[in-house]
C-alpha cells in the first residue's frame, strides 16, 4: 500500500471504528434479488456508482482491488485515495477507500451491496473520518453533512443501476 494518512486500516470492513474520528453508518434499501444484488455490487466495484453520482473517478485500474489508486473528483474537490479492501463473498459485493496525502480528509469509506435473509438488498456505507487539513476544519458540520448526503446519492445512484427491468 502506498503512504496512507490514517492507521486504522480494515476498520470499516469489521465495523470496530477508531476513536478520534467522524462515524458514518449509511443504509439504505435498493431492491430485491439476486439480479439487483449483482448488477449493484458490480457498479460499486467497477466505479460506475460513483461517476452516476457526478463524481469524476480516475483510477489506475477499471475496477476495485486492493492498491488500486483513485481520485475522486467533485466540483473543485480532487481526493487522492487507494482502495484497501474489496468484497465478493455470496450475499456481500463492495469495497473501501482509504485517504491518501492531499485528501482533504483522513480515514476510510467502504460501500458494500448486501442481501440480507429476506432478498432485500442494501447499500451499506460506513466510514471514520477526521480533518487533514484548514479546508475541512473550516467546513466543520458542513462537511458532515456533505458526507451523509453523499451516502444518500450513491444510494439514489445504486436503485437507478442495480434496477432490473423485465
Amino acid at each position: 500500500m502506498t503512504e496512507l494518512t490514517y492507521r486504522h486500516v480494515g476498520a470499516t470492513r469489521t465495523g470496530r471504528l477508531p476513536a478520534g474520528f467522524r462515524h458514518l453508518r449509511y443504509r439504505t434499501r435498493i431492491g430485491d434479488g439476486e439480479e439487483v444484488l449483482h448488477r449493484a455490487g458490480e457498479a460499486v466495484l467497477s466505479f460506475r456508482m460513483h461517476r452516476a453520482i457526478g463524481a469524476r473517478i480516475t483510477a489506475d485500474a477499471g475496477r476495485a482491488a486492493p492498491g488500486v489508486l483513485l481520485t475522486v473528483g467533485l466540483g473543485p474537490l480532487r481526493a487522492p485515495c487507494e482502495v484497501v479492501w474489496t468484497l465478493e463473498d455470496g450475499d456481500r459485493i463492495g469495497f473501501a477507500y482509504g485517504t491518501r496525502p492531499g485528501h482533504p480528509a483522513a480515514g476510510e469509506e467502504a460501500f458494500v451491496v448486501e442481501r440480507d435473509e429476506h432478498d432485500r438488498v442494501w447499500l451499506v456505507v460506513t466510514a471514520f473520518s477526521r480533518p487533514a487539513g484548514r479546508l475541512m476544519r473550516a467546513a466543520g458540520p458542513f462537511a458532515v453533512g456533505f458526507q451523509h448526503s453523499f451516502a444518500r446519492l450513491c444510494g439514489l445512484a445504486l436503485r437507478r443501476l442495480g434496477t432490473v427491468r423485465r
